[in-house]
């Protein structure tokens, strides 16, 4: 009865330490968002500090130099973005319009094929989608306030990044200062699988989201989907959410394509260049490039965006996946703290993986063998 008892009280405690925290989070987002997003940026820019102070640039220096060209590329990218964004909204009510033609000939067609003459049916398409596009219009005009909103508050991020990357000793050093002489080795250990991880991760996705933004804007030019450079954009964009990344950002173009121009062939076309793009960012770009990425299995890196985004909205889904993946490394050397991070690790399910030898075997290419 008391270990029951005890064991009752200790996970009240947990959970009441939980709600805190989410609503610490909450109620401190404006503060705390800027703070972990600098952080990250933070681990993205340290090679190139690094490699300055190398060649002699004091740190000041330095960290100047690598934060005023970071942010003269962010700044174009945005404004990029920002002015195809905008242009599109401006030929909004056309693209509507162009949208609801090419449906009532598609329900036409439908109607015919299938003698559905109903009246009851007539321009269902075009209500349905009437319906989406006003709901889409006025979510894009929110996300555009949003966007800029979310930069505007940004301001303090270089500020909090440079702070960061020239004090980064004097935090190591605090925290050797507050753990026991013994525990020295381990943390060392920690700190090094945590910076490393977040380095490659950090630095492949943007380099590849970078690569992705050429690669979509050039393909799509070449088969003629207007918008290319916007929908490009926003297609490589979707891939700072792993594993569906590429396939959500596909569905953009793919949807315009076929319902805005009406152009079943380009929608074809469009498909197998997403279906190429998702061959090379999966096994060409993203193993070459980011290397030894955050390994979270895919349930708890999809639960983890959702929940980010429920908490701080954009930045919380940009922050998530990194911060699980170093809570999950911290987990990995500590021995109490070992279950969690099998259970937010990929490995234990390797016999039911998807490999070629069964695929084979499947496929009648390969034979069993024999004991």
């Amino acid at each position: 009865m008391d270990n029951g008892y005890l064991r009752l009280k200790k996970y009240t405690y947990a959970l009441l330490l939980l709600i805190m925290v989410v609503y610490v989070l909450i109620a401190a987002r404006e503060f705390l968002y800027p703070i972990f997003m600098a952080v990250l940026f933070a681990y993205l820019l340290y090679p190139v500090v690094k490699q300055l102070e190398k060649w002699g640039v004091p740190r000041i220096l330095a960290n100047l130099i690598t934060i005023i060209l970071s942010m003269a590329l962010f700044t174009g990218l945005m404004v990029l973005l920002y002015k195809q964004l905008a242009m599109f909204m401006s030929d909004f009510p056309k693209l509507e319009e162009e949208a609801l033609e090419n449906l009532d000939k598609l329900q036409a067609v439908i109607d015919k094929k299938f003698g559905d003459n109903s009246p009851d049916n007539e321009h269902w398409l075009r209500a349905q989608l009437s319906a989406a596009l006003e709901l889409s219009g006025g979510f894009l005009a929110e996300a555009l306030l949003a966007i800029t909103n979310t930069v505007t508050k940004f301001g303090l991020i270089p500020v909090y990044i440079f702070l960061m990357l020239y004090y980064r000793n004097k935090f190591e050093n605090f925290l050797f200062r507050l753990i026991p002489s013994q525990s020295y080795q381990k943390v060392q250990l920690i700190i090094n699988e945590i910076s490393s991880v977040t380095k490659r991760y950090m630095s492949g996705v943007v380099i590849v989201i970078l690569i992705l933004c050429f690669i979509n804007t050039a393909g799509l030019a070449i088969i003629g989907v207007e918008y290319a450079v916007l929908l490009g954009i926003l297609s490589a964009l979707m891939n700072f959410i792993p594993y569906f990344g590429t396939l959500i950002g596909g569905a953009i173009p793919l949807l315009y394509t076929f319902v805005v121009q009406g152009d079943p062939q380009k929608a074809l076309a469009v498909v197998g260049l997403f279906i190429l793009v998702q061959f090379t960012e999966n096994n060409i770009l993203t193993p070459n490039i980011t290397g030894s990425r955050v390994n979270i299995n895919p349930l708890f890196t999809i639960l983890s965006i959702i929940v980010g985004g429920m908490i701080w909205g954009l930045p919380g889904m940009f922050v998530a996946v990194p911060f699980l993946g170093m809570f999950k490394i911290y987990c990995d050397h500590n021995e109490h703290l070992s279950s969690y991070a099998f259970l937010l690790g990929t490995s234990g399910t390797e016999e039911h993986a998807l490999t070629l030898d069964k695929l084979k075997r499947w496929l009648g290419f390969g034979k069993e063998k024999k004991p």
